[in-house]
């Protein structure tokens, strides 16, 4: 075994905490940092893993201009939970390959995927997960044998009964 006397162990302290926080120093300055798309795409991901469903509206749909002259896609949609209402809108910029902007229908119902201890952080589309609805079915099944009738006609021929 080595003996070391007391001033040789503060040395090689000394020493170690050095290369460390020179290392540490090292790495904040040279790693790579992840974009805004990056930190989004990780942000829409944990919220499909993670998040709970709550239903909600899809208010508009709209684009802006940010400071660099880029035009971004955006959703305006609202939801309830515990009694409070929340508006949030949802960059789609980076979605368009899997989500046309034109085909979005305002004022349909949707499903929104919101974080349960904060649920401000919300989204409506992600790349595995997309909380629009095509189209709202009816609450009454269509026989294949009797054709439906519209309100106006029903009402008529109630009214002659």
């Amino acid at each position: 075994m080595i003996q070391m006397s007391l001033r040789e162990w503060q040395l090689a302290s000394l020493a170690t905490g050095v290369a460390a926080a020179a290392g540490a120093a090292l790495w904040l300055l040279t790693r790579t940092r992840p974009s805004a798309d990056e930190i989004e795409q990780e942000r829409r991901q944990t919220l499909v893993n993670y998040g709970r469903i709550v239903d909600g509206m899809l208010l508009d749909g709209f684009q802006i201009e940010n400071e660099s002259g880029e035009v971004r896609n955006m959703l305006l949609y609202q939801y309830e939970i515990s009694g409070v209402s929340y508006q949030c809108s949802q960059d789609i910029t980076t979605l368009t390959a899997i989500l046309d902007p034109g085909e979005v229908k305002i004022g349909m119902p949707c499903s929104i995927r919101y974080q349960p201890g904060s649920p401000e952080n919300s989204i409506l589309v992600a790349e595995r997960w997309s909380g629009l609805r095509d189209a709202i079915s009816s609450p009454w099944p269509v026989h294949p044998h009797q054709p439906r009738q519209d309100a106006a006609s029903h009402l008529s021929a109630v009214s002659k009964q």
